[in-house]
């Protein structure tokens, strides 16, 4: 893991958990060692990070007094919540999980008032959950391919059974109906595909990126959006 996101984990598992948070609890929450944990407190504490304790009794992240608690309304409260409860709906556990742990960071820096809440919300779905999404595909490649904006070679079977090896530069993803689906311009066929994640038999990254091109693509799909035609799905 890289060390900016280890920092932020233990900053966060730091906001999450009841204090003092044990060396031990700490490590665990954030799958490094002890001894490099000690090392991270240390690094927290000399950027600036007011924490409290030390080894063997339990740390205590005391924010800033002078910053304001964060602030919302109740409709927003009742919003985040409702829109992170949806997420189960993708399918995607790590996208679940990853909009849960926001959640829970978001709800640690409100006032009591509020946090208590964001733990009683009255705005419910209660539609069941999707069945088994079939992917076939590790989603975080695709991300990491989408965010660095990174050309794939995958290999693809379309909705005939038919198999074909392309290059695509993936700009985004899409969650419909228990459908993973991912939007990519096609080098093959020059033009815009949607690919169902679940076709996605292979995908790795092919050292290519499309930086240059990102932003002028984006605007012909938009532009394609308000045309009958739009995007095929492949």
């Amino acid at each position: 893991m890289a060390r900016p996101d280890r920092l932020m984990r233990l900053m966060d598992a730091l906001r999450r958990l009841p204090a003092p948070v044990t060396a031990v609890r700490l490590a665990a929450e954030t799958d490094i060692s002890p001894r490099q944990l000690y090392r991270d407190i240390a690094t927290l504490r000399a950027g600036g990070a007011l924490i409290d304790g030390e080894a063997g009794v339990g740390y205590r992240l005391t924010e800033d007094p002078a910053l304001p608690p964060q602030s919302f309304s109740r409709l927003e409260i009742e919003a985040l919540v409702l829109a992170v409860g949806e997420l189960r709906q993708t399918g995607d556990a790590a996208l679940e999980a990853a909009g849960r742990s926001a959640l829970a960071r978001i709800i640690a820096t409100l006032a009591d008032g509020q946090s208590r809440h964001a733990m009683h919300t009255i705005l419910r779905s209660f539609r069941p959950p999707p069945a088994a999404v079939d992917v076939g595909v590790d989603m975080s490649l695709l991300r990491r391919a989408c965010w660095e904006e990174l050309a794939l070679d995958v290999r693809y079977r379309d909705l005939g059974g038919r198999v074909t090896q392309r290059e695509v530069w993936p700009l985004g993803i899409s969650y419909s109906d228990g459908a993973l689906k991912l939007l990519v311009w096609c080098c093959l066929r020059q033009d815009w595909r949607v690919f169902r994640a679940s076709g996605i038999e292979e995908a790795r990254l092919n050292g290519r990126g499309f930086r240059p091109r990102r932003v002028p693509l984006l605007r012909d799909y938009a532009a394609r959006q308000t045309r009958p035609e739009g995007a095929a799905e492949a």
